[in-house]
C-alpha cells in the first residue's frame, strides 16, 4: 500500500494553482483532522479548489478545503468546508507570515497526500499571475510541446 513506506499517496491536487500563480517556494505541513475526515480522505473525497492558507494569532489555518462527509459516520461528520489548523514549526510560521504580509504573496495548497499514514498538505508561497503572464505561460508551454514533438519525429526518421 502506497503511503506507508515513505512513498506519498496522492489524495487531491490543485492543478489550477500552477496556472493561476507563480510558485516561489514549497513547504510541507501537517493538518489537524478528525476521524471521519481521514476516512473520507482515504476514499479520495477532497477538493482543493479555491482553498488558501492564512495566519491567525501565530497559527496557520487552511480555508475552503472541502472534505466530503463520510457516509458511515452519520452525525459525527464535521462541516465539510471548516477551517483546519496546519501543523508547522513556529519559526516556519513566522517566516512565512512575514513574507506573506510584506510582499503581497499568498499561501496556496498544491496537493494533499498521505505520507507514513499521516495526511500532509504541500503549500506554495505564490504570487498571482496577470492575464498576459498566463497567456505567455501557455504560449511557452505550447512551444515546448512543439519542440519536443519535432525532436521525437527527427529521432524516428531513418537517416
Amino acid at each position: 500500500m502506497a503511503g506507508t513506506d515513505g512513498e506519498p499517496k496522492l489524495i487531491a491536487s490543485n492543478r489550477r494553482a500552477r496556472h493561476e500563480y507563480e510558485l516561489l517556494e514549497r513547504v510541507e505541513a501537517g493538518i489537524v483532522l478528525v476521524g471521519p475526515e481521514v476516512k473520507s480522505l482515504r476514499d479520495g473525497k477532497a477538493s482543493l479548489t479555491d482553498s488558501y492558507a492564512s495566519f491567525r494569532r501565530g497559527e496557520a489555518w487552511l480555508h475552503h478545503l472541502h472534505i466530503s462527509p463520510y457516509p458511515q459516520a452519520a452525525r459525527s461528520n464535521p462541516d465539510p468546508k471548516r477551517d483546519r489548523k496546519l501543523l508547522l514549526h513556529r519559526r516556519e510560521i513566522a517566516r512565512l507570515e512575514g513574507r506573506v504580509s510584506e510582499r503581497g504573496l499568498t499561501l496556496v495548497p498544491l496537493s494533499l497526500y498521505f505520507r507514513d499514514g499521516r495526511v500532509k498538505v504541500e503549500l506554495a508561497l505564490a504570487r498571482g499571475r496577470r492575464t498576459h503572464d498566463k497567456r505567455e505561460a501557455i504560449r511557452e508551454r505550447e512551444s515546448d510541446r512543439e519542440l519536443a514533438r519535432a525532436t521525437r519525429r527527427r529521432g524516428r526518421s531513418p537517416s
